[in-house]
């Protein structure tokens, strides 16, 4: 358990909201310090979650094998009060600078929308159309990201967090590490919630079908994860299903969680459970459709 209360303070700044943000020096590396913000939704919290969701979504990542934001969880102490933060790893320092999607999304000089426009046609033409990275990578990189946000019940994932570290000396470019998962695994959630949740098996279906919707919109709709995914109607969404099923391993999430500080035994019962349902109704129903159709089509031939 850290306590960040007395590292030094730096004076780079960090945009985005979901939260206050200070820079710091840990171990002599610089790491952003990202404070728990107030619920926009559930007024009987006094802080969200987004901190341990912000860790735990982000360690969930690197299970996969996916290079995400280094995050550690912590305390900060102010005007007597302490906070559980989270600490993510700055990761560009060396003169690199973080270019977000919708930064690359605006050099496509004939998009339908300007760079946070979210809509997924406009996305996958960026994808295709744009020349700083190879489409294929950068269009694999998309999809994964959007079966893991699957996986852990992304809410936020849009063009303005996720995206590339830009090298000013060299002009090159490369995919930024995973970063910012704070809105993962209901942040808003409360005991009261996560009871009813583990009790009560119709909470437990809506949120597994019916919520979070994704940041992604198709034909202006937020996207509903498991209708989109079982749809099998996307084939690079279903390439990353097959990509990324495999290395997704329940006991090594689990141990991620129980070792993780600070939250109670229900929060870990309720993280785990949403994560095996999230799974196993989602993308292990996906996956199992999937090669059913391919089956179908390798007989008929």
């Amino acid at each position: 358990m850290i306590d960040f209360t007395n590292l030094p303070v730096r004076n780079k700044t960090y945009a985005g909201a979901n939260g206050s943000k200070i820079s710091v020096l840990y171990n002599n590396e610089l790491y952003m310090l990202k404070f728990p913000a107030v619920p926009g939704i559930n007024k009987n919290m006094s802080y969200a979650n987004g901190c341990v969701s912000e860790y735990l979504g982000c360690h969930i990542f690197e299970s996969i094998g996916i290079p995400v934001q280094k995050t550690l969880l912590g305390t900060y102490t102010k005007n007597g009060k302490e906070k559980i933060v989270v600490a993510c790893k700055d990761f560009t320092v060396g003169g690199l600078v973080l270019q977000d999607f919708a930064s690359l999304k605006n050099t496509i000089i004939d998009s339908a929308h300007n760079g946070y426009g979210t809509e997924l046609s406009d996305i996958i033409k960026t994808l295709e159309e744009q020349t700083a990275i190879d489409p294929k990578k950068l269009s694999d990189w998309f999809w994964d990201m959007f079966i893991v946000d699957a996986l852990i019940g992304n809410w936020d994932r849009h063009n303005g967090n996720w995206g590339f570290l830009y090298d000013s000396v060299t002009d090159e470019i490369s995919l930024a590490p995973v970063y910012d998962c704070g809105s993962c695994l209901f942040p808003q959630a409360d005991d009261e919630i996560m009871q009813s949740v583990l009790s009560d098996p119709n909470e437990l279906e809506v949120r597994v079908f019916e919520r979070p919707l994704s940041g992604i919109k198709l034909n202006g709709q937020k996207i509903q994860y498991f209708k989109f995914i079982s749809s099998l109607e996307n084939k690079d969404c279903n390439k990353a299903l097959k990509r990324i099923l495999p290395k997704i391993d329940i006991d090594k999430i689990n141990t991620i969680i129980d070792e993780t500080p600070f939250i109670s035994d229900l929060q870990k019962k309720f993280y785990k459970t949403m994560i095996r349902e999230r799974k196993e109704r989602i993308l292990d129903f996906s996956y199992q459709k999937l090669r059913k159709q391919e089956r179908a089509k390798e007989q008929a031939k």
